[in-house]
């Protein structure tokens, strides 16, 4: 069986602190509690990419990594600017930030996450289109890069599996 190219999209799971951008339309996939994904699609050149972070700005004496929102959100705007994006062109998802189980005695960081995501994508000058935030479920999200769609399922509980249901079925 023969597919055709066009219709062929590579697929790829995000793992906590990750970022993806790619010029060629994509699926990507991530699993959300308290993290928070943003999701960057360039209306003119019809690519994206996303980030999966964990925490929404470091504290003293804490190395900065993608983990956080403030190295993260940045970090993907120049990704995307890489593969030939103009700001004025990009509009963005914002996805996560429950209150999952454990997570209100962790000082709500999900909502801070959401809150650092809308100052930074404001900041940047990147208009929110849609978000799906907040709530006591977890989610799971697919995001088609080329289209700017996006697939999310609520769950009561994450699960390891959730993670990457693939991974043990191909023994990666």
């Amino acid at each position: 069986m023969t597919m055709n190219k066009a219709v062929e999209v590579y697929r790829y799971h995000l793992e906590p602190g990750g970022i993806f951008a790619c010029g060629e339309p994509a699926m990507v996939s991530v699993v959300l509690g308290t993290c928070v994904a943003v999701c960057l699609h360039d209306r003119r050149l019809k690519i994206g990419g996303m980030n999966h972070f964990l925490y929404p700005k470091t504290r003293a004496f804490v190395r900065p990594t993608q983990q956080y929102a403030t190295v993260s959100i940045p970090a993907l705007i120049k990704m995307m600017q890489k593969q030939g994006s103009r700001l004025a062109d990009l509009e963005a998802q914002i996805f996560g930030g429950g209150e999952t189980i454990g997570a209100i005695s962790d000082g709500h960081i999900g909502s801070k996450n959401v809150k650092m995501a809308r100052k930074l994508l404001k900041k940047n000058g990147i208009r929110v289109v849609s978000e799906d935030v907040g709530g006591l479920k977890g989610r799971r999200l697919i995001f088609h890069t080329g289209t700017n769609e996006a697939l999310v399922m609520k769950t009561h509980r994450i699960r390891r599996g959730d993670y990457y249901p693939y991974r043990q079925r191909l023994g990666a």
